[in-house]
């Protein structure tokens, strides 16, 4: 009778097993061919991510003279605003939102970590950071043993001083802290940094509130004087599920751009009323127009600087090797809309699914 009992166990026992294991085979199965997210018309609600930055001039000129609102429709637009890229993809990521503007280094970092489901689908700006510090530092040599500030572990400016240290060889031999970029300026008044790699309009606060001088231009170290500061990603699902609302939000990006450009005075005053509202205070004149004189609203994402800024991660010690960049970008939308302004078409099929 024991060995009876034993034996009837014993199939019970396999006969649970296959019918988990068919359980989980049939549920990879599923997860293997599931069909990406149907289009399913404009979103009820679109949340937007940007920071209190000049580097961010096309969203925060887009929200405060509606151009988002007038393209959206009845979509509701919900806002939140970051001081860098590393906690604004954690958003993302957490799902909580929709679209960025953000530096492009955590771009790709963000299309990394997941896993492909972030696509980079405009550019926003180019230009606009430096490395400022105290006037008795004349040369990069002159850094040796100083501390300076990046607004973030890991965001685009972090990336950018350590790729510059790298190829100084001097690795190590500067210590970098990591702090908000406010905090940044009270830091270098205080003299508790020597400098920091900034954005706009930290650099130019460093440099005229402060007393800080330009060591580098960040526009001298690439071709052209242009690189990609301030890009636009989504969520892959929500550009799958609401194209339009996508498109929808490019095509306010562009207005706020061709709105600038056509009255740059008024973007200015706009540009720091915004930063007044989100950061506390204002900018004084010749700081605003600074900032503005060390950058370039665009959408063009300067695709071609992707695979150096994926390699200057690495250099940077953020990841150990560069990442595939194959379906990072999805320009469909944003052509769409150059289209329509007969502008030309972002062709960037390194970067395509």
């Amino acid at each position: 009778m024991r060995t009876h009992h034993k034996t009837r166990f014993l199939a019970s026992a396999l006969a649970a097993l296959t019918v988990v294991g068919v359980l989980a085979g049939c549920s990879r199965a599923a997860e293997s061919t599931a069909a990406p997210a149907a289009n399913q018309g404009a979103a009820g609600e679109v949340r937007l991510g940007f920071f209190p930055n000049v580097t961010h001039a096309p969203a925060l000129i887009g929200v405060k003279k509606d151009f988002f609102k007038q393209q959206l429709g009845s979509a509701k637009l919900t806002t939140q605003t970051f001081n860098a890229g590393p906690e604004e993809v954690n958003a993302l990521l957490g799902n909580s939102l929709d679209i960025a503007f953000i530096g492009s280094g955590p771009a790709i970092n963000a299309f990394t970590k997941s896993k492909g489901t972030i696509q980079l689908v405009s550019g926003a700006v180019s230009g606009g950071a430096q490395l400022v510090v105290k006037p008795d530092i004349t040369n990069v040599e002159g850094l040796k043993g100083k501390t300076i500030a990046t607004p973030q572990l890991a965001n685009t400016q972090d990336v950018a001083l350590k790729k510059f240290l790298a190829g100084k060889q001097l690795t190590d031999q500067v210590k970098i802290t990591n702090l908000d970029n406010s905090k940044t300026l009270d830091a270098f008044k205080k003299g508790e940094v020597d400098g920091g790699w900034l954005p706009e309009p930290w650099a130019s606060r460093l440099v005229l509130d402060a007393g800080a001088k330009v060591l580098v231009d960040e526009k001298d170290l690439w071709p052209g004087g242009r690189f990609p500061t301030t890009v636009v990603i989504v969520r892959s699902e929500f550009l799958q599920q609401h194209p339009d609302t996508v498109k929808a939000v490019l095509k306010g990006e562009l207005a706020a751009i061709d709105w600038a450009k056509t009255n740059p005075a008024e973007a200015k005053t706009v540009v720091n009323g915004a930063l007044k509202e989100l950061a506390g205070s204002s900018l004084s004149p010749a700081v605003i127009d600074r900032a503005f004189s060390g950058i370039e609203l665009t959408t063009d994402p300067i695709p071609a600087e992707f695979p150096q800024l994926a390699q200057d991660s690495v250099t940077a010690g953020v990841v150990k090797s560069a990442v595939a960049l194959k379906g990072f970008a999805d320009f469909g939308p944003l052509n769409d809309v150059l289209k329509e302004k007969n502008q030309p078409a972002v062709n960037a099929p390194e970067l395509a699914k």
